[in-house]
Parts: structure tokens; C-alpha cells; sequence
């Protein structure tokens, strides 16, 4: 199985679970310097780069994640709660292994706010599916999806808890046959 870099943003519960699955990860990387995320693979001997784009620009941050991926041997990266758009560039370089988990149903609901939308919309279902990163938004290649049934007394933040179960499940069983092509 190839060696995974991780992206995150914030709680990395996403991270979390890739590495409960047994994902061989190389490298957690954050562009939060104090994430919390980025605590918890420290404190489990996972190694870690973490820097804020604040101040140094979007290319100087990328290139430093792409090194510091390099540096560690990964050769795939998995997106696990990572709330910035890569650049063209950078999805050139790593083309074909980026993996991201989206929280609807894609192809409905790209970008933010899913949750809302889905309910808004009166869906009975929504969900969460890995795709691969392409240089337009959630709009790669879907590897795999789950279903979450859309209860009638749902708001954002309750659906949001269930899809992110269903995140949980998912990920780590597309990311293992993914990185394992």
C-alpha cells in the first residue's frame, strides 16, 4: 500500500480515523499551525509539518507542503478536512493522488454548506463521497459514496453529525483499495 499524506485544517477527525484504519501515513500536514489534528498525530508518532500561509502566499505554502510530502516518502495525499482550494499547480503535480471526502452526495452540493442545502432542498437522503481532486471543485472522479437518511426533524449541525459517521466508514475502505492500486 502506497504511504499517505494527510491534509487537514482543524479536529482531523477524518485524519483520525484513516489511522485507526491502519492507512500507512507518512506525513500529516496543516495549514493551522495549533490544530488540534495536528497535536493528535504528534502525540500518536505520526510526523507532522504545519504552517500558516498567512504572510509567506499560496505558492511559497504549497511548495513547502509538496517538499515536506516528498520529504516523507508519500505518494498519495487524502484531503481530511482540509478547508483551502489547492491550486491548479499543485493538483498538476500530484495529478491522480488526491483524494478528498465531500459531505453530500456529489454531484449535488458541491462546495459549503451541504448540509443546509439538502435540507432546504427536501432531500430524503444525503451523504459523503470520495472523488479525486481535479483542478475544478468536487468535481473528480467519484470512488465511492454512502447514503444518510434525511430525518424530518434535522437541522445542519444534526444531519452533519450522522454524514460525518458515515465519513468515518467510508474513507478509510476507499482511501486502503485507492493507495492500494
Amino acid at each position: 500500500m502506497k504511504t499517505v499524506g494527510i491534509l487537514i485544517s482543524g479536529r482531523g477527525s477524518n485524519m483520525m480515523a484513516l489511522v485507526a484504519a491502519g492507512i500507512p501515513v507518512g506525513l500529516v500536514a496543516s495549514d493551522t499551525p495549533d490544530a488540534p489534528g495536528i497535536a493528535w498525530a504528534r502525540d500518536h508518532g505520526i510526523a507532522t509539518f504545519a504552517v500558516s500561509p498567512k504572510g509567506i502566499g499560496k505558492a511559497a505554502f504549497e511548495a513547502q507542503v509538496d517538499a515536506a510530502l516528498r520529504d516523507a516518502g508519500c505518494e498519495v495525499i487524502a484531503l481530511a478536512g482540509y478547508m483551502r482550494l489547492l491550486s491548479d499547480d499543485f493538483v498538476a503535480r500530484w495529478r491522480d493522488r488526491i483524494v478528498n471526502i465531500h459531505p453530500s452526495l456529489l454531484p449535488k452540493y458541491k462546495g459549503l454548506d451541504t448540509h443546509a442545502r439538502a435540507i432546504a432542498a427536501g432531500d430524503a437522503v444525503a451523504g459523503c463521497s470520495v472523488h479525486i481532486v481535479t483542478e475544478e471543485l468536487d468535481a473528480g472522479a467519484l470512488l465511492g459514496q454512502a447514503q444518510v437518511p434525511v430525518l424530518p426533524d434535522d437541522g445542519p449541525e444534526t444531519l452533519a453529525l450522522r454524514v460525518l459517521e458515515a465519513e468515518h466508514r467510508l474513507y478509510p475502505r476507499v482511501l486502503k483499495e485507492f493507495a492500494s492500486r
